[in-house]
């Protein structure tokens, strides 16, 4: 039997995305539950006897005490190995929007695949919602790639990256600092990520943090914000058009090649025979 203290306060979702909550975490709270999600991961990967990597890494898998303190929580997915080993190869799992680049390629992982999510995480405690919500001018636009961009512009406003209901309250040195976390924790090359103990010392204050390049897969997004169709449900009838389609079409490239081929074996037949 497994006994966890009761998080009276549920988890980190319910809080930051939700407009019905009653009360919006402030910036102040949000800084701490984010350092406290990064002491934990920390402990995690460098402190258990065997490595473990949480496997994923999301608000819903961040549970708030009576305080607000964070605990990681859903060790379903998780993966323990030795400390003699570095990687660990397993199916793909988790969640979408969180997942590291190299764990879709299918390459064996290692902590920094939670390095990663921590730092899809880290862009949503800024804005407030779901990366790839709707903007208030009803784009979709992927909050990252925008927030990546914006940081690397000198003339930036950085209040600008903020949840828009904080109405500008925030620490400008921490929303600076986090910010730049972020773009590090989520870098396409996992070599480049931050190590969760290098987190925590940058947003204890204790290491500086430099502007990070932007990721390649972030540039990508960045420049064709407006046209990013990240998934479309089909109606019933738009999928058996689209089947219709798929088949009419295949049946005329079969048809077509069939011709090329015959064509070709009689124009080889010919030159033979001559």
């Amino acid at each position: 039997m497994l006994v966890y203290d009761y998080m009276l306060n549920g988890s980190l979702d319910s809080h930051l995305f939700h407009d019905t909550c009653p009360n919006v975490l402030d910036w102040k709270t949000r800084y701490q539950i984010a350092l406290g999600t990064a002491r934990g991961l920390a402990y995690l990967h460098e402190k258990c006897r065997d490595c473990i990597i949480h496997c994923d890494i999301k608000p819903e898998n961040i549970l708030l005490d009576t305080e607000f303190g964070p605990k990681v929580a859903d060790f379903g997915l998780a993966k323990l190995f030795g400390r003699e080993f570095s990687r660990v190869l397993t199916t793909m799992r988790g969640t979408r929007g969180y997942l590291a680049p190299e764990w879709i390629s299918g390459v064996a992982i290692t902590v920094k695949a939670d390095v990663y999510s921590y730092g899809m995480m880290l862009f949503e405690f800024v804005s407030g919602r779901r990366n790839s919500a709707q903007s208030e001018d009803g784009k979709v636009r992927f909050f990252p790639s925008w927030a990546a961009n914006q940081i690397r512009t000198a003339e930036t406003d950085v209040l600008s990256l903020l949840d828009p209901r904080l109405d500008g309250n925030a620490d400008v040195q921490e929303l600076t600092r986090i910010c730049r976390v972020a773009c590090w924790c989520v870098q396409d090359d996992e070599t480049h990520r931050p190590s969760m103990g290098q987190v925590v010392q940058i947003l204890e204050g204790v290491s500086d943090v430099n502007l990070p390049p932007i990721p390649r897969s972030l540039q990508v997004l960045g420049h064709d914000q407006e046209h990013i169709i990240f998934f479309t449900e089909l109606s019933s009838s738009q999928s058996s058009h689209q089947r219709s389609n798929n088949t009419s079409t295949a049946s005329s490239q079969t048809k077509s090649t069939t011709s090329s081929t015959i064509s070709k074996r009689s124009e080889e037949e010919h030159q033979i025979n001559t």
